[in-house]
């Protein structure tokens, strides 16, 4: 099991509570998903924000069970292997590009020590998400 701090509790929920969840935030070509060959299609696009939302609602899930997250994903992990066929490098990638985006949106706050408990929480997220594939 993960040790979490409770500076990295609160900085982990502090983070969610400053999250527009209706931004878009998916921005990787699903093939349904229509047209997205530039930054307007993919911004105004209905089913990536809901896709995007979907993720986020996921990963609030994560921060509300932080102390056992990776039972909290296990049926995620087996959709995206077995249903999905999700390369499991991708949840890295999105683990970065959040942390990229968060530290865009939330400016100086988001210090070394946010940036530390917040990797640390993707870092768990990810390899929860993986577990189905090892």
């Amino acid at each position: 099991m993960v040790q979490w701090t409770d500076f990295q509790r609160a900085t982990i929920k502090d983070i969610f509570s400053k999250i527009n969840y209706e931004d878009p935030w998916t921005q990787r070509y699903l093939g349904n998903f229509g047209n997205l060959y530039n930054a307007a299609a993919i911004t105004s696009n209905p089913m990536v924000a809901k896709h995007g939302t979907t993720i986020l609602r996921g990963l609030e899930k994560a921060m509300k069970n932080m102390d056992n997250i990776k039972e909290t994903y296990s049926e995620l992990s087996v959709l995206h292997s077995e249903k999905l066929h999700v390369d499991p490098d991708n949840f890295k990638l999105l683990a970065d590009c959040l942390t990229i985006v968060l530290a865009a949106q939330m400016g100086s706050d988001f210090n070394g020590e946010v940036q530390a408990a917040f990797q640390k929480f993707m870092v768990v997220v990810v390899s929860s998400l993986g577990r189905q594939y090892q």
